[in-house]
């Protein structure tokens, strides 16, 4: 079984300002990966990261997810895949860096869209990738769609299309961003209270007070993430849903299984 793992854009990058990634967090992350990589070398790891402050200030500029019409200046597109990729090379560097087979895979090579969904993704790279021990690396991206010119596809409904819709079935999904979900938004409510686990139990009520992103994003914020990992949970026996933050530690903790009381939990029952 596989773990999927998403470095959020909003995390290893600044999303208010342009270009702008976090080094020394992403070199965090990195290391934190390998060391749980030397404790359990087994581990079947797909990396996926967001496009942040790179990528989103593009899509946002051109309107890029909202779709281009026939004869539109493809510029935009162009534009806003080169950000994206400049992104994925920093962090495949820094894994690299930190002694990991990281393979980057563009997705908008392989993709085709419509309506915004995938309608095909070439993946048998990426599962060869796999069966050498590598890491691939993928990341949101722009793609082409037949309904819409174009689109933007997350990292979240990346993740989602490998676990759907190939033999490469996660056990484990890491979500490296907020640190968890909360009652409330956090910033604006100094008694939100983080909700530790969702179930069926709870998760209209956790439905309701989740809303969008703090800055720029394109692929729909909290809300969108959280109701596609739970038809995720849904679809996928036994799958759990991890959701922490960047803080030091958390990572590696998550990947061995002994993070205790940290981030939100997402899993059927």
């Amino acid at each position: 079984m596989y773990t999927f793992i998403k470095f959020g854009g909003s995390v290893i990058t600044d999303k208010r300002g342009q270009e702008a990634p976090d080094l020394p967090l992403i070199t965090q992350l990195a290391h934190e990966l390998a060391q749980a990589r030397q404790v359990r070398p087994d581990l079947a790891l797909i990396l996926g990261h967001g496009s942040g402050s790179f990528g989103h200030h593009y899509a946002a500029r051109y309107g890029i997810h909202r779709g281009l019409a026939p004869g539109s200046d493809y510029q935009g597109f162009a534009q806003t895949a080169a950000a994206a990729l400049r992104l994925n090379r920093i962090v495949v560097d820094a894994l690299l860096a930190a002694g990991l087979p990281a393979l980057a895979l563009q997705p908008s090579a392989s993709i085709q869209a419509r309506a915004g969904q995938i309608v095909t993704w070439a993946t048998d790279n990426l599962a060869q990738a796999l069966e050498h021990q590598l890491i691939p690396v993928v990341h949101g991206d722009v793609a082409f769609d037949s309904a819409q010119g174009s689109c933007i596809i997350s990292t979240e409904v990346l993740l989602a299309h490998l676990a759907h819709h190939t033999s490469l079935r996660p056990q484990r999904i890491i979500l490296v961003g907020e640190a968890g979900i909360f009652s409330a938004d956090p910033r604006r409510d100094p008694q939100a209270q983080r909700i530790p686990l969702i179930t069926t139990a709870n998760l209209a009520s956790v439905l309701n007070a989740t809303g969008a992103s703090h800055a720029v994003d394109v692929t729909g914020g909290m809300r969108s993430k959280l109701e596609l990992m739970w038809q995720l949970v849904q679809a996928i026996p036994n799958l759990e849903v991890h959701l922490i933050g960047p803080a030091p530690g958390q990572l590696q903790a998550a990947l061995l299984g002994t993070a205790q009381d940290v981030g939100t939990i997402i899993r059927e029952r």
